[in-house]
This record gives structure tokens, sequence and C-alpha cells, in this order.
């Protein structure tokens, strides 16, 4: 790392290097270390353990084909109505599900994973320049590791570029990094019928009126991610991502054929979503959890990292833009008998949630009730 000696020993040395210095978990990587630094140690509580996983069968669906949702003109309504209770059968049950026949191609989605990697492998120089000291729109398109290194005891075997899709194409063409841009704008407008198609089955499928404009104000923000984990000495002591669930009302997720996604089944343990080619993962983000009053789950998920080879993941994050109210939709509380969350405008809880590091889903204790 030429004049650079540092003593990844010491965690001031460490959080100098990877987050100060802007070399991320990737330049740490790249020094050849054999083992990972104390500062990226988890309690043995926290950390992923393949042989302590549960059986996934009780818990997650088969991949639903949702190719009845996407169809123009006149469809089978019958097929529709049961594609839509499945999706709302496992948004109840896990938070968790795949879905096929999504109107993503495998090419969008190859390139989109070619594009993390390609620009995740580029100089530190090129990363920096889109630090958030340092991005020509900070607050849309910004590159960085970990959660919230500021405020995590230990930090996440993972460097990421956030790309905040509000305004247009002219925005992301002046702003998003080129190498990547087309890839992921491909991916977002992909998959934009297939999130108002599931973004709608899952709100009327809770039984109460819904009209399309309050549906799509509910998905004003679109976040591309593209995540890296490089490859790592000791995946067994640390994490890829720690336990959270997600901010979004909805979070569209591409990852590669590595695996390493777990998912809480309730309070019975850990499951594995294995990787199934073409497909997606869904999963409920805590903004749905309030609309639902509480139906859907916004399960709690962390990832491992491998150490063989490098793994990416790209999801959308689907949200409302922060002025939006949010809380329980109208008439849910009176079915239900119950009030579970509160009503909020979203950039409250936004901030509530970048606010902490990862916490499992105690982030929700600020929206109840």
């Amino acid at each position: 790392m030429g004049d650079i000696a540092f003593d990844f020993e010491k965690e001031s040395d460490v959080f100098e290097f990877v987050v100060k210095k802007g070399h991320g978990v990737k330049g740490l990587a790249d020094t050849g270390l054999t083992t990972v630094p104390p500062r990226y140690i988890h309690p043995p509580s926290e950390r992923i353990d393949r042989k302590d996983t549960i059986d996934s069968a009780p818990f997650l669906s088969s991949p639903i084909d949702i190719s009845a949702l996407l169809e123009e003109g006149d469809v089978d309504s019958e097929k529709r109505s049961e594609v839509s209770k499945k999706l709302c059968e496992a948004a109840e049950k896990l938070g968790f599900f795949q879905v096929v026949n999504h109107g993503v191609s495998h090419e969008v989605m190859e390139n989109a994973k070619r594009a993390a990697h390609f620009f995740f492998n580029q100089p530190r120089e090129r990363k920096l320049a889109y630090s958030k000291e340092n991005s020509p729109c900070p607050t849309h398109v910004f590159c960085g590791t970990s959660f919230s290194p500021q405020a995590e005891k230990s930090l996440e075997w993972k460097d990421y570029l956030s790309m905040v899709y509000i305004f247009d194409d002219e925005h992301v063409r002046k702003f998003w990094p080129e190498e990547c841009r087309d890839a992921a704008v491909a991916y977002l407008k992909s998959a934009d019928k297939m999130i108002l198609a599931m973004l709608s089955a899952l709100l009327k499928g809770l039984g109460v009126e819904i009209d399309d404009s309050t549906i799509r104000s509910y998905t004003g923000a679109r976040a591309v991610n593209m995540n890296f984990y490089p490859p790592c000495p000791n995946p067994d002591l640390t994490v890829g991502v720690g336990r959270h669930s997600d901010l979004a009302a909805l979070t569209i997720l591409l990852q590669d054929d590595i695996g390493g996604l777990f998912v809480r089944a309730q309070d019975k343990g850990w499951i594995e979503i294995p990787p199934v080619e073409d497909a997606l993962v869904i999963n409920v983000g805590d903004t749905l959890e309030i609309l639902s009053n509480g139906r859907y789950k916004s399960a709690e998920h962390r990832a491992l990292a491998s150490n063989t080879r490098a793994r990416v993941s790209v999801p959308i994050f689907v949200s409302p833009i922060p002025p939006t109210p949010v809380g329980p939709l109208p008439g849910l509380a009176e079915k239900d008998g119950k009030t579970v969350y509160r009503q909020m405008l979203f950039g409250e809880y936004m901030e509530n949630y970048f606010g902490n590091g990862h916490q499992g889903k105690a982030t929700l204790d600020f929206a109840k009730v």
C-alpha cells in the first residue's frame, strides 16, 4: 500500500485506513491480511454459522411466478388473484419470498452484477470521488463502507455504492458514476412494472380501499445499491451485514450465486435464502409493515461474506419521499381491532433509522403507538 503503514491490530488505525482514508474493506482485503482485524470481529451471538440454520421449507415458499400480474389487457383474473394471494401469504408469514418471470431479463441482471464488480475493483481514488465528502451530489450518490461506521462497535465486511433515483435521467447522467450508470438504470427501469404490480397486490390484499396514486406515492424514491463483499479470511468471525430490517416499503434484491443471505424465521431460528437463477428476492420493509398495521413482516436479515470469492448483491430500495405521511392504512385499525403503529412523516422514520447502527428490528419501536 505504498507509504501507508498501519497496525491493523489497533482499532484507530483500522478506522483511519478503511473509513477516513477511503480504502474500504476492499483496500483492507488487498493488503493480503490473513485474519480479520479486531474491529471486524463480532460477538459470538451475532456471528453467522451455516450449521446453525434451520430448514427453510416451513417458512419459505417456492419462487412465485408473477407473470399474471404483469400482463396487460384481458387476463385470467382467477390466476392474478391466485398470485396476489401467494404474495400476501408470503409477506405475512416470513416477509421474504422469491419471484420469477418478473420482467427483468437475465442480461440486465448479469450486467448489474458485472458493473458492481467493475466499480469496486477500480483504484481507491475513483471510489473516493463518490464518498459523502466528495460526491457531486452527496444526498443522492455516495460510496461508503459498513452501515454506520461512526456508530458501530464492530464494522461490517462490506463496501457499497448507493444511487438514489428521485429526479430524472438527466440528473442520473450528470451525477451517477458512468462505469455502472447504464446497468443500474436498466435494472431499475426493468423492475418498475413489477414493483408497482407487487405493491398494489400487497396493499389491496389488506382488504381496504386504496387508489393507484396513493400506492405510487409509496414508491417515490428508488435507491439502487451495489454492495461488494471482498473475500474474507475469517467469515466466521465477522458479518457482511449485521441483523437489520430494511427501511423501505419493498426491497428487490439481486444476489449472485455465492449465497449467504440469512433471514430470521419468526422466533424459530435463521434460514438461508438460496440463490435461484434468474429469480429476484423480495422482502417487506419497515414502511410496508407500518402501512399494514403489522400484518406484513419486515423480517430481520443479515449476510455472510465468502472466504473464496468477492460477493455482490444489488438491491433496489423502494420508499416514499421524506414528506410522505406513513401509518396504518385507513380502516385497518378498525378491521384489526388494534392500532400497532402511529402516523408520521416518512422523513421522521428515516432520520431515526439512519441515526443508529444496525439493531435488528428495534428501529420499529420508534413507530409504535
